[in-house]
């Protein structure tokens, strides 16, 4: 992912809590290489700090500036307030898209962690995340 969404994100989540941020990824993914360039903030339709919903209006607004830029949407994020950045059994349950990547941003420590993974039919497979 670019430096600018990472940023983004990160910058993102702290300004939401207490409450979980969350957004969308746009890029490119050949299959082999994904590369998130683009950055949608969204609402937390649950208004929660234990779980997030993107706000349905905010997804297809992000859906079109991706198709507008030449983009798609390959991966939601969202933070985790008060533990790692793992997925939790909601998170895993609610994943719609086996090719989505899923950033979790933890806030629980005094830094910001940032993990990747690929959730497909309930089984969680950490990726690497370079920042460039």
């Amino acid at each position: 992912m670019t430096r600018a969404v990472h940023a983004e994100m990160v910058a993102a989540c702290l300004a939401g809590y207490p409450l979980e941020a969350c957004g969308l990824l746009g890029g490119v993914d050949d299959g082999a290489v994904s590369r998130a360039t683009a950055c949608y903030q969204a609402a937390n339709a649950a208004a929660s700090s234990r779980v997030y919903t993107v706000e349905p209006r905010d997804m297809l607004r992000a859906d079109r500036a991706a198709e507008d830029s030449g983009l798609s949407l390959i991966g939601v994020w969202h933070s985790h307030t008060h533990t790692d950045a793992y997925p939790s059994p909601t998170d895993v349950g609610q994943a719609p898209d086996p090719e989505w990547w899923y950033v979790l941003v933890s806030l629980r420590d005094v830094e910001p962690v940032v993990r990747a993974y690929r959730i497909r039919d309930g089984a969680v497979e950490e990726r690497p995340i370079a920042v460039q």
